[in-house]
């Protein structure tokens, strides 16, 4: 019953976003605003997050009616990062500390009638060598091939994900660096499901439909994934989140670690929890994960939440680092 009524409201909490419109943030009005991380007395603020270190955290925030609802998040050259909203908008900055903090927003043209279900962006991913940007669309349960400077090349309705559901799609995808796609659902496998997600790996680019074969997901319990990038290793980061409760909405998150080599057709790929978001900590609705190599055993892992565009929630911008040799 509580997972049912938590679900309703998320679904309620998306639905606010289908008439708002995808203008974008002016720049101008774009702040950073570091958050102080004070201790609670006798705790420790990261014992949770295990090898992981925070390193800072930021409210990002504006005026504008088009900022927020970033809901994935992506590494560019030059120390950028691009982060992509459920209502087709985007918006690319550098990361904190350095000028002009935001470069460039807008609106993706990714859909012919302006319909939510067509600008419902949960997830993406980007093959470093040609600038190619590949989006999940969650409302309508299709992939959005994009070139290098986001104009629209391809968009496909794969029948492998076409049954997942209008607000349950693919909220985590990947492109692996042999080229394949590994994409995973938002949704538990069943009602009375809290651990498996049905996942898909497509052998090539979604857009040219290519062979794919179904797999399950099986990661911590009574969590959704929501965003998953690859390591330099080949291992894969999967960022995961769960609603604690619904008015005003507290969320909490976890990140698990696994390995794509040990994906096989109809089999469980099992996930390791390597972090818990906990409330000692600024914690929102974490959707974005992008991960950018320091050096040779050093990682910066960013995260983005998403604010569902509500008075009640923050756009948080997190600075992890770690060491991969410390990951199980």
């Amino acid at each position: 019953m509580h997972r049912s009524i938590a679900l309703l409201l998320l679904i309620l909490l998306a639905a606010v976003t289908w008439l708002r419109s995808p203008r974008a943030p002016r720049l101008s009005e774009m702040t950073f605003d570091y958050v102080a991380l004070t201790p609670r007395p006798g705790t420790d603020q990261h014992y949770h997050l295990g090898a992981f270190r925070l390193e800072g955290a930021w409210h990002m925030a504006s005026r504008s009616r088009g900022f927020g609802g970033y809901s994935t998040l992506l590494a560019m050259p030059d120390g950028q990062l691009l982060a992509v909203s459920d209502s087709g908008g985007y918006l690319r900055f550098t990361l904190p500390g350095q000028k002009p903090g935001a470069l460039a927003s807008g609106s993706l043209d990714i859909s012919r009638w302006n319909d939510k279900a067509d600008r419902d962006v949960e997830s993406a991913t980007r093959d470093p060598r040609t600038g190619t940007i590949w989006l999940g669309m969650e409302g309508s349960n299709s992939i959005v091939r994009l070139g290098p400077e986001l104009n629209v090349e391809a968009k496909v309705r794969p029948g492998a994900i076409r049954h997942w559901g209008v607000n349950s799609g693919p909220e985590a995808m990947t492109r692996l660096a042999d080229g394949r796609f590994v994409l995973l659902r938002e949704a538990f496998k069943g009602r009375l499901e809290d651990r498996r997600h049905d996942a898909v790996v497509f052998e090539g680019d979604p857009a040219t439909r290519p062979k794919s074969w179904h797999f399950t997901f099986d990661g911590p319990k009574g969590f959704s994934p929501t965003d998953m990038t690859q390591l330099p290793d080949g291992r894969l980061l999967i960022l995961m989140r769960r609603l604690v409760w619904p008015m005003p909405q507290r969320f909490a998150g976890r990140i698990a670690i696994a390995d794509p080599a040990e994906i096989r057709p109809g089999a469980i790929w099992h996930a390791r929890e390597v972090a818990r978001i906990a409330s000692s900590l600024p914690v929102d609705n974490f959707e974005g994960l992008a991960a950018v190599p320091q050096g040779k055993d050093r990682l910066t892992v960013w995260l983005i939440s998403d604010d569902n565009f509500s008075d009640f929630q923050r756009t948080l911008l997190w600075k992890l680092s770690v060491d991969p040799r410390d990951l199980p």
